[in-house]
């Protein structure tokens, strides 16, 4: 028994050395190993199927939904530096929402992976939905699973394999195709896209030409590169192991029940596996087989690991068959693993996601509440104040920015000074009119009686209203005058 023991904590232990040493998608003269994932199925694959539907529904009709405002929900229009988010229009000008809003993702990824792991790697990343729900289910339509695959491409080229392998690369395109255009309506507009096609390609034939290169990115990625994105590309897998401690959530391995105290082993049937010391692993390697990046979920976590939950669906079944509980691969932390405790709401848990929806609510609360018009006001460079009969004037710059899309004509009021004026040097001297997405610059003369007038500084408040009298913003500046 001891030898049968010492033999066994030895494979484990070159296993783990293997498992450190070599990427699942490498040999190790470096060439690559495709992965033939088997098809996935249980419930939770079919909870990341209605996931996925949902979301890539989302991504196919929201650039084609516009609000009553006029603004599609979506838009990222970087030719014109036009920005609109949830029906919002950005502009450079609010370039400090964009700095806060990187600064919280950044926060929220680190606090999020912290408590959750790399949930959303797999059930949110739109990598992991292109190609588990839509390539590789069209490959399994067309080339059957993964024994199959692998059969097709070992044998010649003849008739079958040609049609199999040429109608799915076709599809393949025709997609890449598809969903680049979907793209393109988030920057070019619903509208603008749909008069592109209907123009012809000649008639906007740099926009068709960066269309059929994004297609052709597009289609290498899914159609060869695959996981390799996900194993050498993204940085996100790398941030995982300063991310990730033993509280964390995660797809794991029970060792503890898995190994048992000799280990795992192949299953035979009336057999007394508690008896002998075998864990409930029947080293099926079913978990190897549906794993997209070709992992073996055993060996712990891994930069690899995109918590697809694919090896916890076919351990399940497994299992179930073979009359053993289910849950040997569950989400759990390595603190429930090794203390053999249930996972439970805890108090790091609540905090943690607290501060995840506090940071959401503080972000959606600064896009809500940005002003409709930017506002600013200057002291015009090299000029001073002047005395007009009982009044002193100052001549102001002003420069307003429309971050709507309907026109404005505004008035200034100077709100700390009742018998104080404010006239708008254009032709009728009454308001300022402010078209939609624009930016205005122009001259205002403020007057202030000398009798209300106490320093050579004074702070004034200028109140900016529509024609209704509605207050759209205010601007305090210094006021220069004669003491």
């Amino acid at each position: 028994m001891d030898i049968m023991n010492d033999w066994n904590e030895t494979l484990i232990r070159e296993e783990n050395e293997k498992f450190r040493t070599e990427v699942a998608t490498m040999d190790k003269q470096g060439t690559r190993k495709w992965i033939y994932a088997k098809k996935p199925s249980g419930k939770y694959t079919n909870y990341r199927q209605i996931v996925s539907t949902i979301l890539l529904l989302s991504l196919v009709i929201l650039p084609f939904i516009k609000l009553p405002n006029g603004n599609p929900i979506f838009k990222f229009d970087v030719f014109n530096t036009i920005f609109i988010l949830f029906g919002y229009p950005f502009f450079t000008t609010d370039f400090f929402l964009l700095a806060i809003g990187m600064i919280v993702s950044v926060v929220f990824i680190i606090i999020f992976t912290t408590v959750y792991g790399r949930l959303f790697c797999g059930w949110l990343c739109p990598q992991t939905i292109f190609l588990e729900f839509i390539f590789r289910k069209i490959e399994f339509l067309i080339e059957g699973d993964r024994n199959k695959q692998m059969r097709l491409d070992k044998q010649e080229w003849n008739e079958e394999k040609i049609i199999k392998r040429g109608s799915k690369w076709l599809i393949f395109a025709i997609i890449s195709l598809f969903f680049t255009n979907v793209f393109l309506a988030y920057m070019l507009g619903a509208d603008v896209l749909i008069q592109y096609i209907l123009d012809g390609p000649f008639e906007h034939f740099t926009m068709f030409l960066g269309m059929i290169i994004f297609s052709g990115l597009f289609y290498f990625v899914f159609a060869w590169f695959r996981e390799q994105a996900c194993t050498l590309v993204c940085p996100y897998g790398r941030f995982q192991g300063v991310l990730v401690d033993k509280k964390t959530m995660q797809v794991s391995y029970d060792y503890v029940r898995g190994e048992g105290k000799i280990g795992r082993s192949k299953f035979r049937k009336n057999e007394d596996r508690k008896k002998i010391g075998k864990g409930d692993c029947i080293d099926c390697g079913q978990c190897v087989a549906v794993c997209p990046t070709g992992i073996d979920i055993r060996n712990g976590s891994q930069l690899e690991c995109v918590n697809s939950t694919a090896c916890m669906d076919a351990c399940d079944d497994v299992m179930s068959k073979v009359g053993f509980p289910t849950g040997l691969v569950k989400f759990a932390s390595e603190e429930n693993i090794s203390q053999g405790t249930p996972f439970k709401i805890n108090a790091r848990l609540v905090a943690f996601s607290a501060a995840l929806i506090l940071m959401l609510v503080a972000m959606t609360s600064f896009m809500v509440n940005r002003s409709d018009v930017e506002v600013k006001f200057l002291q015009v460079p090299g000029k001073d104040f002047s005395v007009e009969g009982e009044y002193i004037t100052n001549t102001l710059q002003y420069n307003l920015m429309n971050k709507t899309n309907h026109t404005y004509k505004l008035t200034v009021d100077v709100k700390t000074f009742r018998d104080g004026k404010a006239e708008i040097l254009n032709e009728d001297h009454q308001f300022i009119s402010l078209d939609k997405g624009k930016l205005k610059q122009g001259l205002i003369k403020i007057k202030i009686p000398r009798k209300d007038l106490t320093s050579y500084k004074v702070p004034i408040d200028l109140e900016i209203k529509d024609m209704n009298g509605k207050e759209i913003d205010n601007y305090v500046i210094s006021f220069m005058a004669p003491f």
